[in-house]
Protein backbone atom coordinates (compact mmCIF):
# COMPACT_ATOMS: atom_id res chain seq x y z
CA UNK A 1 0.00 0.00 0.00
CA UNK A 2 1.03 3.61 -0.67
CA UNK A 3 -0.09 5.63 2.40
CA UNK A 4 -1.39 9.04 1.38
CA UNK A 5 0.91 11.83 2.47
CA UNK A 6 -0.10 15.24 3.81
CA UNK A 7 -3.48 14.16 5.17
CA UNK A 8 -2.72 13.37 8.80
CA UNK A 9 -5.61 14.55 10.98
CA UNK A 10 -7.67 15.84 8.06
CA UNK A 11 -11.23 14.84 7.21
CA UNK A 12 -11.28 13.47 3.64
CA UNK A 13 -14.51 12.27 2.03
CA UNK A 14 -14.48 9.30 -0.36
CA UNK A 15 -17.33 8.86 -2.86
CA UNK A 16 -17.79 5.48 -4.54
CA UNK A 17 -16.82 2.33 -2.68
CA UNK A 18 -15.85 -0.04 -5.43
CA UNK A 19 -12.27 -1.26 -5.90
CA UNK A 20 -10.85 2.24 -6.39
CA UNK A 21 -12.78 3.91 -3.58
CA UNK A 22 -11.97 1.24 -1.02
CA UNK A 23 -8.31 1.35 -1.99
CA UNK A 24 -8.25 5.14 -1.59
CA UNK A 25 -10.01 4.96 1.78
CA UNK A 26 -7.52 2.42 3.13
CA UNK A 27 -4.56 4.48 1.92
CA UNK A 28 -6.02 7.65 3.48
CA UNK A 29 -6.47 5.89 6.82
CA UNK A 30 -2.90 4.60 6.56
CA UNK A 31 -1.79 8.20 6.09
CA UNK A 32 -3.57 9.32 9.25
CA UNK A 33 -6.67 10.84 7.66
CA UNK A 34 -10.21 10.56 8.92
CA UNK A 35 -11.70 8.88 5.83
CA UNK A 36 -15.43 9.58 5.51
CA UNK A 37 -16.87 7.04 3.06
CA UNK A 38 -20.08 7.05 1.07
CA UNK A 39 -21.76 5.19 -1.77
CA UNK A 40 -25.40 5.42 -2.79
CA UNK A 41 -25.53 1.62 -3.03
CA UNK A 42 -26.49 -0.32 0.08
CA UNK A 43 -24.23 -3.30 -0.68
CA UNK A 44 -21.16 -1.10 -1.19
CA UNK A 45 -21.76 0.70 2.11
CA UNK A 46 -22.21 -2.58 3.95
CA UNK A 47 -18.90 -3.90 2.57
CA UNK A 48 -17.07 -0.75 3.64
CA UNK A 49 -18.62 -0.79 7.11
CA UNK A 50 -17.73 -4.48 7.53
CA UNK A 51 -14.14 -3.52 6.80
CA UNK A 52 -14.20 -1.00 9.62
CA UNK A 53 -14.38 2.13 7.47
CA UNK A 54 -16.40 5.13 8.62
CA UNK A 55 -19.60 5.88 6.71
CA UNK A 56 -20.61 9.52 6.23
CA UNK A 57 -23.82 10.40 4.38
CA UNK A 58 -22.76 13.06 1.87
CA UNK A 59 -26.40 13.88 1.11
CA UNK A 60 -27.36 15.16 4.54
CA UNK A 61 -27.29 18.77 5.68
CA UNK A 62 -23.90 19.89 6.93
CA UNK A 63 -22.13 16.93 5.32
CA UNK A 64 -19.23 19.09 4.10
CA UNK A 65 -18.48 20.82 7.39
CA UNK A 66 -14.76 20.42 8.09
CA UNK A 67 -14.16 18.24 5.03
CA UNK A 68 -10.81 19.11 3.42
CA UNK A 69 -11.24 17.23 0.11
CA UNK A 70 -13.44 14.80 -1.79
CA UNK A 71 -11.89 11.74 -3.47
CA UNK A 72 -14.04 10.45 -6.32
CA UNK A 73 -14.07 7.05 -8.03
CA UNK A 74 -13.48 7.32 -11.81
CA UNK A 75 -16.89 6.10 -12.94
CA UNK A 76 -18.78 8.94 -11.25
CA UNK A 77 -19.45 11.98 -13.52
CA UNK A 78 -18.34 15.30 -12.11
CA UNK A 79 -19.17 17.67 -14.97
CA UNK A 80 -20.83 16.09 -18.03
CA UNK A 81 -23.44 15.05 -18.91
CA UNK A 82 -24.72 15.95 -15.41
CA UNK A 83 -22.57 16.13 -12.27
CA UNK A 84 -23.25 13.61 -9.56
CA UNK A 85 -25.30 15.37 -6.88
CA UNK A 86 -22.70 14.80 -4.16
CA UNK A 87 -19.89 16.19 -6.32
CA UNK A 88 -22.05 19.17 -7.23
CA UNK A 89 -22.67 19.90 -3.55
CA UNK A 90 -18.95 19.54 -2.76
CA UNK A 91 -18.04 22.02 -5.48
CA UNK A 92 -20.73 24.40 -4.27
CA UNK A 93 -19.22 24.18 -0.78
CA UNK A 94 -15.74 24.92 -2.15
CA UNK A 95 -14.38 21.46 -1.30
CA UNK A 96 -11.51 20.42 -3.65
CA UNK A 97 -12.22 17.30 -5.72
CA UNK A 98 -9.47 14.77 -6.52
CA UNK A 99 -9.08 11.06 -7.26
CA UNK A 100 -6.78 8.19 -6.34
CA UNK A 101 -4.38 9.04 -9.18
CA UNK A 102 -3.79 12.49 -7.74
CA UNK A 103 -3.25 11.00 -4.28
CA UNK A 104 -0.79 8.49 -5.73
CA UNK A 105 1.42 10.99 -7.52
CA UNK A 106 1.65 13.30 -4.53
CA UNK A 107 2.39 10.39 -2.15
CA UNK A 108 4.78 8.14 -4.08
CA UNK A 109 8.15 9.79 -3.41
CA UNK A 110 9.43 9.39 0.15
CA UNK A 111 12.61 10.57 1.95
CA UNK A 112 14.07 7.05 1.70
CA UNK A 113 14.52 7.59 -2.04
CA UNK A 114 17.47 9.85 -1.24
CA UNK A 115 19.45 6.73 -0.37
CA UNK A 116 18.58 4.89 -3.59
CA UNK A 117 21.14 4.51 -6.36
CA UNK A 118 18.35 4.90 -8.93
CA UNK A 119 15.05 6.58 -8.09
CA UNK A 120 11.90 4.62 -8.98
CA UNK A 121 10.30 5.58 -12.28
CA UNK A 122 6.66 5.83 -13.35
CA UNK A 123 5.50 5.09 -16.89
CA UNK A 124 1.91 6.24 -17.48
CA UNK A 125 -0.01 5.10 -20.57
CA UNK A 126 -3.19 6.69 -21.90
CA UNK A 127 -5.09 6.78 -25.20
CA UNK A 128 -8.32 5.48 -26.69
CA UNK A 129 -7.26 2.02 -27.81
CA UNK A 130 -4.34 -0.23 -26.95
CA UNK A 131 -3.39 1.24 -23.60
CA UNK A 132 -3.99 -2.00 -21.69
CA UNK A 133 -1.90 -4.07 -24.09
CA UNK A 134 0.81 -1.41 -24.21
CA UNK A 135 0.97 -1.21 -20.41
CA UNK A 136 1.06 -4.98 -19.97
CA UNK A 137 3.68 -5.34 -22.71
CA UNK A 138 5.94 -2.75 -21.05
CA UNK A 139 5.66 -4.50 -17.71
CA UNK A 140 6.28 -7.93 -19.27
CA UNK A 141 9.46 -6.66 -20.94
CA UNK A 142 10.68 -5.18 -17.66
CA UNK A 143 10.15 -8.55 -15.97
CA UNK A 144 12.09 -10.34 -18.72
CA UNK A 145 14.86 -7.76 -18.30
CA UNK A 146 15.03 -8.49 -14.58
CA UNK A 147 13.72 -5.06 -13.57
CA UNK A 148 11.37 -4.97 -10.58
CA UNK A 149 8.06 -3.56 -11.77
CA UNK A 150 4.38 -3.29 -10.88
CA UNK A 151 1.32 -2.82 -13.09
CA UNK A 152 -1.59 -0.75 -11.78
CA UNK A 153 -4.26 1.85 -12.49
CA UNK A 154 -6.96 0.97 -14.98
CA UNK A 155 -5.44 -2.52 -15.19
CA UNK A 156 -4.19 -4.78 -12.44
CA UNK A 157 -4.27 -3.29 -8.95
CA UNK A 158 -5.44 0.11 -7.81
CA UNK A 159 -2.57 2.60 -7.80
CA UNK A 160 -2.61 2.96 -4.01
CA UNK A 161 -2.62 -0.82 -3.51
CA UNK A 162 0.85 -1.37 -4.93
CA UNK A 163 3.92 -1.93 -2.79
CA UNK A 164 6.18 1.09 -2.22
CA UNK A 165 8.74 0.82 -5.06
CA UNK A 166 12.38 0.16 -4.22
CA UNK A 167 15.72 1.16 -5.70
CA UNK A 168 15.45 1.25 -9.51
CA UNK A 169 11.89 -0.14 -9.58
CA UNK A 170 9.36 0.85 -12.25
CA UNK A 171 5.63 1.42 -11.84
CA UNK A 172 3.57 1.06 -15.04
CA UNK A 173 0.17 2.74 -14.97
CA UNK A 174 -2.68 2.48 -17.43
CA UNK A 175 -4.75 5.66 -17.08
CA UNK A 176 -8.17 6.32 -18.59
CA UNK A 177 -9.51 9.75 -19.48
CA UNK A 178 -11.72 9.54 -16.39
CA UNK A 179 -8.58 9.23 -14.26
CA UNK A 180 -6.41 11.86 -15.97
CA UNK A 181 -9.15 14.46 -16.16
CA UNK A 182 -9.66 14.88 -12.42
CA UNK A 183 -6.26 14.09 -10.88
CA UNK A 184 -4.79 17.17 -9.17
CA UNK A 185 -1.25 15.76 -9.42
CA UNK A 186 0.23 14.10 -12.53
CA UNK A 187 4.01 13.65 -12.59
CA UNK A 188 5.04 10.58 -14.63
CA UNK A 189 8.65 10.12 -15.72
CA UNK A 190 7.55 8.68 -19.08
CA UNK A 191 4.07 9.34 -20.50
CA UNK A 192 2.61 7.45 -23.46
CA UNK A 193 -0.24 8.53 -25.76
CA UNK A 194 -1.33 5.65 -28.01
CA UNK A 195 -4.04 7.18 -30.19
CA UNK A 196 -7.34 9.03 -30.10
CA UNK A 197 -10.70 7.89 -31.47
CA UNK A 198 -14.18 9.07 -30.39
CA UNK A 199 -15.23 7.51 -27.09
CA UNK A 200 -16.86 8.60 -23.82
CA UNK A 201 -18.03 11.77 -25.57
CA UNK A 202 -21.01 12.28 -23.28
CA UNK A 203 -18.73 12.17 -20.24
CA UNK A 204 -16.32 14.77 -21.65
CA UNK A 205 -18.72 17.08 -23.46
CA UNK A 206 -17.46 16.09 -26.92
CA UNK A 207 -14.26 15.05 -28.64
CA UNK A 208 -12.39 18.21 -27.62
CA UNK A 209 -13.07 17.57 -23.95
CA UNK A 210 -12.04 13.94 -24.33
CA UNK A 211 -8.72 14.93 -25.90
CA UNK A 212 -8.20 17.62 -23.25
CA UNK A 213 -8.56 14.97 -20.53
CA UNK A 214 -5.83 12.85 -22.15
CA UNK A 215 -3.63 15.89 -22.84
CA UNK A 216 -3.45 16.77 -19.12
CA UNK A 217 -1.05 13.86 -18.52
CA UNK A 218 1.48 15.62 -20.75
CA UNK A 219 0.75 19.34 -20.52
CA UNK A 220 0.38 19.33 -16.74
CA UNK A 221 2.35 16.18 -15.98
CA UNK A 222 5.59 17.43 -17.55
CA UNK A 223 7.15 13.98 -18.20
CA UNK A 224 10.87 13.65 -18.89
CA UNK A 225 9.98 11.67 -22.02
CA UNK A 226 6.71 11.74 -23.97
CA UNK A 227 5.90 8.88 -26.34
CA UNK A 228 3.24 10.14 -28.76
CA UNK A 229 1.30 8.21 -31.40
CA UNK A 230 1.11 10.52 -34.40
CA UNK A 231 -1.25 8.62 -36.69
CA UNK A 232 -4.08 11.01 -35.76
CA UNK A 233 -4.17 14.79 -35.92
CA UNK A 234 -4.48 15.08 -32.15
CA UNK A 235 -1.26 13.14 -31.61
CA UNK A 236 0.62 15.29 -34.10
CA UNK A 237 -0.74 18.39 -32.39
CA UNK A 238 0.31 17.13 -28.96
CA UNK A 239 3.81 16.19 -30.13
CA UNK A 240 4.21 19.62 -31.67
CA UNK A 241 3.13 21.33 -28.47
CA UNK A 242 5.59 19.39 -26.33
CA UNK A 243 8.68 19.57 -28.55
CA UNK A 244 10.90 22.67 -28.52
CA UNK A 245 12.27 21.81 -31.97
CA UNK A 246 12.10 19.04 -34.57
CA UNK A 247 15.22 17.47 -33.06
CA UNK A 248 13.92 17.53 -29.46
CA UNK A 249 14.35 13.93 -28.33
CA UNK A 250 12.25 14.40 -25.20
CA UNK A 251 9.37 13.59 -27.56
CA UNK A 252 9.40 10.15 -29.20
CA UNK A 253 6.96 9.98 -32.12
CA UNK A 254 5.50 6.57 -33.00
CA UNK A 255 3.47 5.34 -35.96
CA UNK A 256 1.91 2.07 -37.05
CA UNK A 257 1.96 2.77 -40.76
CA UNK A 258 4.11 5.68 -41.89
CA UNK A 259 7.83 6.21 -42.04
CA UNK A 260 8.88 8.98 -39.68
CA UNK A 261 11.89 10.81 -41.03
CA UNK A 262 12.22 13.83 -38.76
CA UNK A 263 15.42 14.82 -37.01
CA UNK A 264 14.16 13.73 -33.60
CA UNK A 265 13.50 10.32 -32.03
CA UNK A 266 11.08 8.17 -34.03
CA UNK A 267 9.76 4.61 -33.83
CA UNK A 268 7.50 3.24 -36.56
CA UNK A 269 6.30 0.04 -38.23
CA UNK A 270 5.97 -0.55 -41.97
CA UNK A 271 4.95 -3.89 -43.45
CA UNK A 272 5.51 -5.61 -40.13
CA UNK A 273 9.02 -4.27 -39.48
CA UNK A 274 9.68 -1.95 -36.55
CA UNK A 275 12.41 0.65 -36.94
CA UNK A 276 13.92 3.13 -34.51
CA UNK A 277 15.49 6.32 -35.89
CA UNK A 278 17.43 8.98 -34.02
CA UNK A 279 18.76 12.11 -35.70
CA UNK A 280 17.54 10.72 -39.06
CA UNK A 281 19.63 7.54 -38.70
CA UNK A 282 18.33 4.04 -38.04
CA UNK A 283 19.63 2.64 -34.76
CA UNK A 284 17.49 -0.50 -34.30
CA UNK A 285 14.96 -2.72 -36.07
CA UNK A 286 12.94 -5.88 -35.53
CA UNK A 287 10.49 -8.11 -37.39
CA UNK A 288 7.11 -8.11 -35.65
CA UNK A 289 5.39 -10.47 -38.08
CA UNK A 290 6.23 -13.55 -36.05
CA UNK A 291 5.28 -12.09 -32.67
CA UNK A 292 2.22 -14.20 -31.95
CA UNK A 293 0.95 -12.16 -29.02
CA UNK A 294 0.80 -8.93 -31.11
CA UNK A 295 -1.21 -9.65 -34.27
CA UNK A 296 -2.30 -6.86 -36.62
CA UNK A 297 -1.44 -3.25 -37.27
CA UNK A 298 -3.16 -2.03 -34.09
CA UNK A 299 -0.91 -4.25 -32.01
CA UNK A 300 2.10 -3.07 -34.00
CA UNK A 301 1.22 0.44 -32.84
CA UNK A 302 1.15 -0.88 -29.27
CA UNK A 303 4.54 -2.50 -29.88
CA UNK A 304 5.98 0.81 -31.10
CA UNK A 305 4.71 2.67 -28.03
CA UNK A 306 6.02 0.02 -25.64
CA UNK A 307 9.37 -0.19 -27.45
CA UNK A 308 9.80 3.60 -27.27
CA UNK A 309 8.95 3.74 -23.55
CA UNK A 310 11.39 0.93 -22.79
CA UNK A 311 14.12 2.56 -24.84
CA UNK A 312 13.52 5.74 -22.84
CA UNK A 313 14.42 3.66 -19.76
CA UNK A 314 17.59 2.43 -21.47
CA UNK A 315 16.64 -1.17 -22.33
CA UNK A 316 18.53 -2.70 -25.25
CA UNK A 317 16.61 -3.40 -28.50
CA UNK A 318 17.61 -7.08 -28.59
CA UNK A 319 16.32 -7.60 -25.06
CA UNK A 320 13.03 -5.91 -25.95
CA UNK A 321 12.70 -8.08 -29.05
CA UNK A 322 13.27 -11.23 -27.01
CA UNK A 323 10.60 -10.16 -24.52
CA UNK A 324 8.10 -9.35 -27.29
CA UNK A 325 8.25 -12.94 -28.50
CA UNK A 326 7.33 -14.32 -25.07
CA UNK A 327 4.38 -11.94 -24.61
CA UNK A 328 1.13 -13.89 -24.74
CA UNK A 329 -1.23 -10.95 -25.00
CA UNK A 330 -4.07 -9.99 -22.67
CA UNK A 331 -7.36 -11.80 -22.19
CA UNK A 332 -10.18 -10.43 -24.37
CA UNK A 333 -7.80 -8.38 -26.54
CA UNK A 334 -6.96 -10.14 -29.84
CA UNK A 335 -6.62 -13.28 -27.73
CA UNK A 336 -6.10 -16.43 -29.79
CA UNK A 337 -8.00 -19.05 -27.83
CA UNK A 338 -8.08 -22.05 -30.18
CA UNK A 339 -7.06 -23.39 -33.59
CA UNK A 340 -8.65 -26.37 -35.30
CA UNK A 341 -8.34 -27.60 -38.89
CA UNK A 342 -6.90 -24.30 -40.07
CA UNK A 343 -9.60 -22.20 -38.34
CA UNK A 344 -8.48 -19.71 -35.69
CA UNK A 345 -10.77 -18.47 -32.91
CA UNK A 346 -9.98 -14.99 -31.55
CA UNK A 347 -11.53 -13.27 -28.53
CA UNK A 348 -11.44 -9.46 -28.83
CA UNK A 349 -14.36 -8.73 -26.52
CA UNK A 350 -12.56 -5.53 -25.44
CA UNK A 351 -13.29 -4.11 -28.92
CA UNK A 352 -16.21 -2.11 -27.54
CA UNK A 353 -16.32 0.54 -30.25
CA UNK A 354 -16.24 0.51 -34.03
CA UNK A 355 -12.70 1.87 -34.28
CA UNK A 356 -11.22 -0.93 -32.20
CA UNK A 357 -13.31 -3.52 -34.05
CA UNK A 358 -12.04 -2.12 -37.36
CA UNK A 359 -8.46 -2.67 -36.22
CA UNK A 360 -9.29 -6.26 -35.29
CA UNK A 361 -10.91 -6.92 -38.68
CA UNK A 362 -7.86 -5.50 -40.45
CA UNK A 363 -5.60 -8.02 -38.69
CA UNK A 364 -7.10 -11.11 -40.36
CA UNK A 365 -7.76 -11.80 -44.06
CA UNK A 366 -10.92 -13.97 -43.85
CA UNK A 367 -13.14 -13.23 -40.87
CA UNK A 368 -16.35 -14.72 -39.60
CA UNK A 369 -17.26 -11.76 -37.47
CA UNK A 370 -19.39 -11.89 -34.30
CA UNK A 371 -20.65 -8.34 -33.77
CA UNK A 372 -23.21 -6.50 -31.65
CA UNK A 373 -24.28 -5.58 -28.16
CA UNK A 374 -25.24 -2.24 -26.69
CA UNK A 375 -24.41 -0.10 -29.69
CA UNK A 376 -22.83 3.36 -29.44
CA UNK A 377 -24.15 6.51 -31.06
CA UNK A 378 -21.26 6.59 -33.55
CA UNK A 379 -22.52 3.36 -35.13
CA UNK A 380 -20.42 1.02 -37.27
CA UNK A 381 -19.19 3.38 -39.98
CA UNK A 382 -15.54 3.03 -38.91
CA UNK A 383 -15.50 -0.65 -39.95
CA UNK A 384 -16.55 0.08 -43.56
CA UNK A 385 -13.00 0.11 -45.03
CA UNK A 386 -12.36 -3.39 -43.64
CA UNK A 387 -15.58 -5.19 -44.57
CA UNK A 388 -13.75 -6.80 -47.46
CA UNK A 389 -12.12 -9.03 -44.83
CA UNK A 390 -15.52 -10.27 -43.63
CA UNK A 391 -16.67 -13.60 -45.06
CA UNK A 392 -19.85 -13.40 -42.99
CA UNK A 393 -21.10 -11.49 -39.95
CA UNK A 394 -23.12 -12.92 -37.09
CA UNK A 395 -25.09 -10.30 -35.15
CA UNK A 396 -25.66 -10.72 -31.41
CA UNK A 397 -27.33 -8.71 -28.67
CA UNK A 398 -30.68 -7.04 -28.27
CA UNK A 399 -29.99 -4.82 -31.28
CA UNK A 400 -28.91 -7.70 -33.53
CA UNK A 401 -31.48 -6.94 -36.22
CA UNK A 402 -30.46 -3.27 -36.36
CA UNK A 403 -26.78 -4.27 -36.58
CA UNK A 404 -27.52 -6.57 -39.51
CA UNK A 405 -29.44 -3.85 -41.33
CA UNK A 406 -26.67 -1.28 -40.80
CA UNK A 407 -23.98 -3.65 -42.10
CA UNK A 408 -26.01 -4.62 -45.14
CA UNK A 409 -26.66 -0.96 -45.93
CA UNK A 410 -22.97 -0.06 -45.65
CA UNK A 411 -21.61 -2.45 -48.26
CA UNK A 412 -23.19 -4.80 -50.79
CA UNK A 413 -22.29 -8.43 -50.43
CA UNK A 414 -21.80 -8.47 -46.64
CA UNK A 415 -23.93 -11.32 -45.36
CA UNK A 416 -25.08 -10.88 -41.78
CA UNK A 417 -27.08 -13.49 -39.90
CA UNK A 418 -29.13 -12.43 -36.89
CA UNK A 419 -28.11 -14.81 -34.07
CA UNK A 420 -28.87 -12.74 -30.94
CA UNK A 421 -26.77 -14.90 -28.59
CA UNK A 422 -23.08 -15.77 -28.55
CA UNK A 423 -23.99 -19.45 -28.26
CA UNK A 424 -25.87 -19.41 -31.57
CA UNK A 425 -23.28 -17.20 -33.27
CA UNK A 426 -20.32 -19.40 -32.31
CA UNK A 427 -22.13 -22.58 -33.31
CA UNK A 428 -23.02 -21.13 -36.71
CA UNK A 429 -19.61 -19.59 -37.37
CA UNK A 430 -17.69 -22.68 -36.27
CA UNK A 431 -19.91 -24.92 -38.36
CA UNK A 432 -19.45 -22.81 -41.51
CA UNK A 433 -15.75 -21.91 -41.15
CA UNK A 434 -13.16 -23.42 -43.50
CA UNK A 435 -9.38 -23.56 -43.34
CA UNK A 436 -7.92 -20.04 -43.37
CA UNK A 437 -10.93 -18.45 -41.67
CA UNK A 438 -10.80 -16.60 -38.35
CA UNK A 439 -13.86 -16.69 -36.10
CA UNK A 440 -13.56 -13.29 -34.42
CA UNK A 441 -15.51 -11.81 -31.53
CA UNK A 442 -15.01 -8.06 -31.94
CA UNK A 443 -18.43 -6.67 -30.95
CA UNK A 444 -17.92 -2.94 -31.68
CA UNK A 445 -20.36 -2.40 -28.83
CA UNK A 446 -20.64 -2.38 -25.07
CA UNK A 447 -21.63 -5.60 -23.33
CA UNK A 448 -24.25 -4.26 -20.95
CA UNK A 449 -27.29 -5.43 -22.90
CA UNK A 450 -26.45 -9.07 -22.04
CA UNK A 451 -23.34 -9.12 -19.80
CA UNK A 452 -22.03 -7.23 -16.78
CA UNK A 453 -18.80 -6.35 -18.59
CA UNK A 454 -16.68 -7.22 -21.60
CA UNK A 455 -14.80 -9.86 -19.58
CA UNK A 456 -17.98 -11.86 -18.99
CA UNK A 457 -18.82 -11.60 -22.68
CA UNK A 458 -15.36 -12.85 -23.61
CA UNK A 459 -15.62 -15.72 -21.15
CA UNK A 460 -18.95 -16.72 -22.68
CA UNK A 461 -17.34 -16.74 -26.13
CA UNK A 462 -14.48 -18.93 -24.90
CA UNK A 463 -16.91 -21.37 -23.30
CA UNK A 464 -18.94 -21.65 -26.50
CA UNK A 465 -15.83 -22.19 -28.61
CA UNK A 466 -14.79 -25.01 -26.28
CA UNK A 467 -18.22 -26.59 -26.72
CA UNK A 468 -18.04 -26.24 -30.49
CA UNK A 469 -14.64 -27.94 -30.66
CA UNK A 470 -15.42 -30.90 -28.40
Amino acid sequence: MIPVRGVNGRRIAVLGLGRTGLSAARALVAGGADALCWDDGDAARESAEAEGLTLHNLGRDGAWHGVAALIVSPGIPHLYPVPNRHIASAMAAGVPVDNDIGLFFRSLAVPEWDGFETAPRVIAVTGSNGKSTTSALIQHCLEVAGRESQLAGNIGRGVLDIDPPGDGDVVVLELSSYQTELARALTPDVAVFTNLTPDHLDRHGGLGGYFAAKRRLFAEGGPDRAVIGVDEAEGRFLAGQLAEAASDDRVIRVSAGQKLVGAGWNVFVRKGFLAEYRKSRQVASMDLRGVRGLPGAHNHQNACAAFAALRALGLAPKLIEQAFHSFEGLPHRSQIIAERDGVTFVNDSKATNADSAAKALAAFPAVRWIVGGQMKDSGLQAVAPHLGHVVKAYAIGRQAAEVALELQAMADGVTCEVCETIAIAVARAAGEAVAGDTVLLAPAAASFDQYDNFERRGEAFIAEVEKALT
